[in-house]
């Protein structure tokens, strides 16, 4: 599968979510999509983000746009967060990197000295239509969502 690539059409995907959903992309066609990779559930940064995400939901909703967040965290882990962090929007799941290799997320990164391959957090804007229109790449979680609402009302 070749990656995304800006002002193009996202290849199809289908994946596990939450709630015992599989999302498949071809279905979401007709409203905007925002799908943000984040590293690893209940960790300071990713249940910020996604607080902020859950916090505007109701205005990316008015905008007729779903979110969804990503990471390699399986279906157990991302309920238990999901509940706990009461995101109105779904998880998926990407055990084996396919959604995060297909949006080339996956980077060498480093902590405490030492190099791993880890999700660069990042977020996509995609259109009714299946576009990929905006990116966002190493992203600071301060703001961020906020700024992802403004692209989307500029669709």
């Amino acid at each position: 599968m070749s990656q995304v690539s800006l002002d193009q059409p996202i290849p199809d995907f289908s994946a596990q979510a939450t709630s015992d959903l599989t999302v498949n992309s071809a279905d979401l066609r007709g409203r905007n999509l925002v799908i943000y990779f984040y590293p690893k559930d209940s960790t300071p940064g990713c249940t910020t983000e996604g607080q902020n995400f859950r916090d505007l939901h109701n205005q990316f909703q008015a905008l007729d746009t779903d979110i969804f967040g990503v990471s390699r965290d399986g279906l157990r882990a991302h309920e238990n967060f999901r509940a706990k962090q009461s995101f109105p929007f779904e998880l998926i799941s990407d055990p084996d990197e396919t959604l995060c290799k297909l949006f080339d997320v996956i980077k060498l990164k480093k902590l405490y000295g030492k190099e791993h391959l880890g999700i660069e957090r990042s977020t996509f804007l995609i259109d009714r239509d299946g576009v990929l229109r905006r990116e966002w790449r190493k992203v600071k979680v301060a703001g961020h969502a906020e700024e992802v609402l403004e692209a989307v009302k500029a669709l």
